[in-house]
C-alpha cells in the first residue's frame, strides 16, 4: 500500500500525537507500507511555525530531515501535472491550494491519503483514510 500523509498526520507521526489512531499507527509501521509526503507539506509546516501555531525543538530543516529518515518517507515534488490537477480535481472542493495540491497528489499517484480533514475525507475524488481511527 502506498500512502501519502496529510500534513498534520506527518507531524503527529513524528511527534507521536495521541491523535494518530491505532489502525494508523499499524498501517504506517506496516513494513510493505510506501509512506509519502508531499513537498507542500514542508511549506505548510514552514507557515505554522512562522506564524506560531507549531513549535518544534530544532531547525526545520533538521526536524525535516529525522522525521522523513525515522518514519521512513519519500518525498514527493510538485509537479507541472500535480499543479495542473489541482485546479482540475472533480466535483467540488474546498480552495485551500495546499489542500489541494496534496489531494492531485494523491490522485495522480494512485495512493491512498491519510488524513484528519473532514473536507478532504468526504471528497469523493481522492482515497482516503481516517488517520483518527
Amino acid at each position: 500500500m502506498i500512502v501519502l500523509l496529510d500534513t498534520h498526520v506527518w507531524i503527529w507521526a513524528f511527534e507521536g500525537s495521541q491523535r494518530l489512531g491505532s489502525s494508523s499507527i499499524e498501517i504506517l509501521q506496516h513494513p510493505k507500507t510506501e509512506r509519502w509526503i508531499s513537498a507542500v507539506s514542508t511549506l505548510e509546516i514552514a507557515r505554522l511555525i512562522e506564524g506560531g501555531d507549531l513549535q518544534i525543538h530544532c531547525s526545520l530543516a533538521e526536524w525535516v530531515n529525522r522525521s522523513t529518515n525515522d518514519l521512513l518517507l519519500k518525498s514527493h515534488n510538485i509537479t507541472h501535472e500535480i499543479a495542473m490537477k489541482s485546479y482540475q480535481l472533480p466535483g467540488t472542493f474546498h480552495r485551500d491550494p495546499a489542500d489541494r495540491q496534496i489531494v492531485a497528489t494523491a490522485i495522480v499517484n494512485e495512493c491512498t491519503l491519510l488524513t484528519a480533514d473532514e473536507r478532504i475525507l468526504n471528497y469523493a475524488g481522492v482515497k482516503s483514510l481516517d488517520a483518527r481511527l
